[in-house]
């Protein structure tokens, strides 16, 4: 199963002016290697914050954890061993696309879905709306959006823990089927070439996680959060300091 992203309105053809121009793809691709560090350097504080919070200070007996996990165990549980709602991914799919569109200031003239695939019809396109189904659950979101508006007419603290199972459920969804329409050579990907969208990915989800880990536990705050990256890049400037180092010392002695 193939889902098409949107579709672009043709134009005609210019003549072009610009042959000695770098190709987007290229600049893109170093972008992304300059991208690394940063990548390395959150997944280092991310991995680092989680065990600190879950070992030393006990987030793992928390009852946001604890349902969210279970929300992740059961999706887990239906994606391997049930038949796929492909249909529910491709609407969300296609909805994340029309909703960036729209984020972006473009319209959107057509939406189509289906079993087979989908695709939106749009005046705007950058690789941002290419890639938004990939690191933007849709479905989780809309899940704390309605939470939200409830809470403004209803009490709905007890049924809280309902909302971390959700999100499990639907972030679960999200990570599951990410990975899986990743390995079938998606044009979302191919078009903003495919090392740049992935490091975008994972960059992209990575942060979410991170925010969401911060506002699940009552022992982490932004601030600590920062303060462990700023540890880190600390950590990543000496290395490479030490590198420039050995490097100068040893063309000194040539």
């Amino acid at each position: 199963m193939k889902v098409a992203p949107y579709i672009v309105p043709t134009r005609r053809s210019q003549p072009d002016y610009h042959a000695m121009m770098v190709p987007t793809r290229w600049v893109k691709f170093v972008v992304a290697l300059f991208l690394l560090p940063l990548c390395a350097i959150l997944s280092q504080t991310f991995f680092t914050v989680f065990t600190h919070a879950t070992v030393t200070q006990g987030f793992w007996a928390a009852e946001e954890f604890w349902f969210f996990s279970l929300g992740v165990v059961l999706w887990l549980i239906a994606f391997f061993g049930l038949s796929r709602p492909l249909l529910v991914y491709v609407f969300g799919h296609e909805l994340t696309h029309a909703v960036w569109v729209w984020l972006m200031g473009g319209r959107v003239s057509r939406f189509r879905v289906g079993r087979e695939g989908g695709h939106i019809i749009t005046n705007k396109n950058n690789f941002w709306i290419a890639l938004a189904p990939y690191f933007f659950p849709i479905y989780s979101i809309l899940a704390i959006a309605t939470y939200g508006a409830l809470s403004m007419f209803f009490e709905v603290q007890p049924f809280g823990r309902v909302l971390y199972a959700v999100i499990g459920v639907t972030w679960a969804f999200h990570f599951t089927f990410t990975c899986w329409m990743i390995t079938k050579n998606q044009t979302d990907l191919t078009d903003h070439g495919t090392f740049f969208s992935l490091v975008v990915i994972y960059l992209m989800n990575l942060l979410l996680l991170s925010v969401m880990l911060v506002v699940a536990s009552a022992q982490i705050t932004f601030g600590d959060f920062a303060a462990e990256i700023g540890t880190n890049v600390g950590a990543v400037l000496d290395w490479v300091s030490g590198m420039f180092d050995r490097f100068a010392r040893g063309a000194g002695s040539r």
